[in-house]
C-alpha cells in the first residue's frame, strides 16, 4: 500500500538527569532531504542520525530536531576562566588608561562568545547518550511512518476513485466512437448529394467510401484508447503492490495525461470532448495526490 511523505513522530527519554525530546515533521520532496538540527552538547550523534533517518524514510523532506529538557547546570555548560580572566584584564587595562573608574559586571561578560562552551561528555556518558538518542529517534520514525501510512490509506481510496470515474468516462467515449463515424459518413453523403443534386449528376460510392476512411483513419482513437485503459490498469496495480510508488506512479499519470489530450486533438465529437475535459480534471487531481506519495 503507498504512504504519504507527510508525517510527524516525537519521543522522548532521560539520561544521567537530562531529558532528551525528538521531533520528526516530513513534508513531500522529489527525494530524501535531511536537516538535522542539534544541541551541540550532542553534535557527535549528527552522522548517526542521518543514516537512522535515511535508513527508514525513501522520499521526502525530514526535519529533525533534538532538544534538551530539564537539564541540570554542570551538564549544560562549561565556562572557560581563562578566557574570563583576559577579558577582565584587557578591560581593566583599559580603563585604567582611559581614566574610567567602575565595575565589571560579570553576567555581561557571560554573553560574549567563547567564555560559556558546551560541556563535552565523556566516553561511557556519550555511549549512553547515543544509545539513548537512536532508540527515542527510532521511536519517532515509527510514529512518523504510522502516519504517513494512514493518510497514504486516504490517498489510496482517492485515486482509486478518480480512475474508476476516468475508466467510466473512457468506456462512453469508447461506446460513441463508432456512433460518431457513422454520423459521419450520414452528414458527408447528405452534403454531396445535395451538392450534386443540383448539377443532376449521381455519387460515386467508391469515393465517398475513401472519404469516409480517410476521416476513420484520421479521427480513429481506438490505440489511445487502449493505451489510456491499460495505464489505469497498472496504476491502480502500483498503487497497491507497491509501498515506494511516488515516482512510478508520477510518470504514469502524465502518460494518461499525453493520452488524454491526443484524444481530445483527435476527436470532432462535443460529447467525447466532454468527457476528455472530465478525465484531464481528475488527472490533474491524480498528479497533484502523487506529489505526496513516498
Amino acid at each position: 500500500m503507498i504512504n504519504s511523505m507527510t508525517g510527524y513522530g516525537e519521543a522522548q527519554g532521560e539520561v544521567n538527569s537530562v531529558s532528551y525530546l525528538v521531533e520528526i515533521k516530513t513534508l513531500n520532496h522529489r527525494y530524501i532531504k535531511t536537516i538535522v538540527k542539534l544541541p551541540e552538547l550532542v553534535a557527535f550523534l549528527e552522522e548517526d542520525i542521518e543514516k537512522l533517518l535515511r535508513k527508514n524514510l525513501s522520499r521526502g523532506t525530514v526535519n529533525y530536531v533534538l532538544r534538551l529538557k530539564n537539564t541540570s547546570v554542570n551538564a549544560l555548560f562549561d565556562i572557560d576562566e581563562k578566557a574570563l580572566q583576559a577579558v577582565v584584564k584587557k578591560l581593566n587595562r583599559a580603563g585604567a588608561s582611559a581614566g574610567v573608574k567602575g565595575t565589571i559586571d560579570i553576567s555581561n561578560l557571560l554573553s560574549l562568545p567563547g567564555i560559556i562552551q558546551p560541556a563535552s561528555p565523556d566516553k561511557k556518558v556519550a555511549k549512553k547518550i547515543k544509545k539513548l538518542v537512536c532508540q527515542i529517534s527510532q521511536q519517532a520514525i515509527d510514529k512518523v511512518k504510522e502516519m504517513r501510512a494512514v493518510e497514504g490509506k486516504v490517498l489510496h481510496d482517492d485515486l482509486k476513485k478518480q480512475c474508476a470515474a476516468i475508466q467510466k468516462d473512457l468506456r462512453k467515449i469508447q461506446a460513441r466512437c463508432d456512433v460518431v463515424l457513422k454520423r459521419y459518413a450520414k452528414k458527408l453523403r447528405q452534403r454531396v448529394d445535395a451538392l450534386l443534386a443540383q448539377a443532376k449528376l449521381k455519387l460515386d460510392e467508391e469515393t465517398l467510401a475513401r472519404e469516409v476512411a480517410v476521416f476513420a483513419d484520421r479521427s480513429d482513437i481506438s490505440e489511445e484508447i487502449a493505451r489510456l485503459d491499460s495505464h489505469l490498469q497498472q496504476f491502480v496495480q502500483c498503487c497497491q503492490a507497491n509501498d515506494q510508488a511516488g515516482r512510478r506512479l508520477d510518470f504514469i499519470s502524465q502518460e494518461m495525461l499525453r493520452e488524454a489530450n491526443t484524444i481530445a486533438s483527435k476527436a470532432s465529437d462535443t460529447e467525447i470532448i466532454r468527457c476528455v475535459v472530465d478525465m484531464k480534471c481528475r488527472i490533474d487531481r491524480i498528479k497533484e495526490q502523487v506529489q505526496n506519495i513516498e
